[in-house]
């Protein structure tokens, strides 16, 4: 049956409105075309200038760049010594990247459940994960709502555990005043075009210690350092030495210089987005067959992602029909995520379904709802419409 003919006709759009979208202006084009004229493309003050704008932006003492934000996980698990044998705490509620990056290295994710009102890890949870394998946590501040530090990092002290905090979605966000990025022993942030600032690609992790920041530096360029302090051997100036085995993940003086001039504009970039979430609150507030999250805070929380809660037991069809009716209405809904354990990579290393019935359950009722910078009042009045009259034609 045509899902057009059933809700009269005419699609509530006419041009299709993606779930994100990156917002380069002039300024960002000049600034990564002063970089295609000069002398460095990498390895170029560029990449000190943006690491050193984040970290002051955070209030972090350091920052290292990446060429993505998965990279700058696998870093930050290297740099927290994380080998064979070992075991790491975090969510199954976010991108494969969170969990990848422990196997990377020969440990083991372990996935704690989540909190059904905001998505995050239950930190009410974490202290039964704990095993003396146990050597850090992995928590994810999902859809740029702060995970419950107050409990979390006193635990890891408890137990001597490493923090990574995974704020992929949580530039520009703060915890009871504290910005994001300055409190975890490792915080990881992504720039990724769908996120608050883009580099095309790119990651970087903050951190307040100088051992995690050398380790880090070393990590991302092939395990190599021509640090003179640090060096075994030293046959002259030209020298270096590979000493630990990294990768190639180092960021590019454009990708720096678009950061650098994206970063300038986090805050009118956050402002816009906590104004289009106070309006889907306010309207999704009054759809019966929404479940709205109480828990979140508006003015902490950065916003990456808007996700709704269907109220299935209210509705005649499943979150499919739903999904693919607002994508008829020209709408770019998407579902974060998957739980990680329930993919078949991580199926088949013996991960079953069930071990986390809150997150399969959250799964199973969410839709991401568009929710990006430049959207137009349009633009969120036709979302509004569009749900509004999808849920209502399949309410009971």
């Amino acid at each position: 049956m045509n899902i057009l003919a059933i809700h009269g006709g005419q699609p509530i759009r006419t041009t299709f409105l993606p779930y994100g979208k990156q917002a380069v202006d002039e300024g960002d084009i000049q600034a990564v075309v002063h970089v295609l004229q000069g002398d460095y493309l990498t390895t170029g003050p560029n990449i000190n200038d943006f690491e050193t704008y984040v970290a002051s932006r955070v209030g972090a003492r350091y920052a290292v760049a990446f060429s993505n934000g998965t990279a700058a996980l696998h870093g930050a698990c290297y740099a927290a010594g994380i080998s064979h044998g070992d075991e790491v705490i975090t969510s199954p509620m976010t991108f494969a990247a969170s969990a990848n990056c422990v196997l990377y290295l020969g440990g083991t994710p372990v996935f704690c459940d989540i909190n059904e009102m905001d998505g995050n890890i239950d930190s009410s949870l974490i202290e039964h994960c704990i095993t003396p394998r146990t050597k850090a946590i992995i928590p994810v501040d999902f859809t740029g709502n702060p995970v419950n530090l107050d409990v979390i990092m006193p635990l890891a002290r408890k137990y001597n555990l490493i923090v990574i905090e995974d704020a992929a979605h949580a530039l520009g966000a703060t915890y009871k005043g504290a910005h994001i990025g300055s409190i975890a022993d490792m915080t990881m942030f992504s720039f990724h075009p769908v996120k608050h600032i883009t580099t095309g690609e790119g990651g970087m992790i903050t951190t307040n210690s100088e051992d995690f920041r050398d380790k880090l530096i070393q990590f991302r360029t092939h395990g190599i350092t021509r640090d003179a302090s640090k060096l075994v051997r030293n046959h002259g100036p030209w020298y270096y030495e590979m000493q630990q085995l990294g990768y190639n993940y180092r960021i590019t003086d454009i990708q720096a210089a678009l950061g650098s001039s994206q970063l300038r504009k986090l805050d009118s970039f956050i402002q816009r987005r906590r104004e289009i979430v106070q309006v889907y609150n306010r309207e999704f507030s009054r759809i019966d067959t929404i479940l709205t999250r109480q828990s979140v805070n508006i003015s902490e929380a950065s916003w990456h992602l808007y996700i709704i809660q269907l109220n299935l037991e209210a509705l005649t069809v499943g979150r499919r029909e739903i999904f693919e009716a607002l994508l008829a209405e020209n709408i770019g809904v998407n579902v974060h995520y998957l739980p990680v354990h329930m993919h078949p990579y991580y199926e088949s290393l013996g991960y079953q379904r069930g071990i986390c019935p809150v997150s399969e359950a959250f799964y199973e009722r969410i839709i991401t709802l568009p929710l990006f910078p430049a959207m137009t009042e349009q633009d969120v009045l036709d979302v509004i419409r569009a749900v509004t009259k999808v849920l209502a034609f399949y309410t009971k």
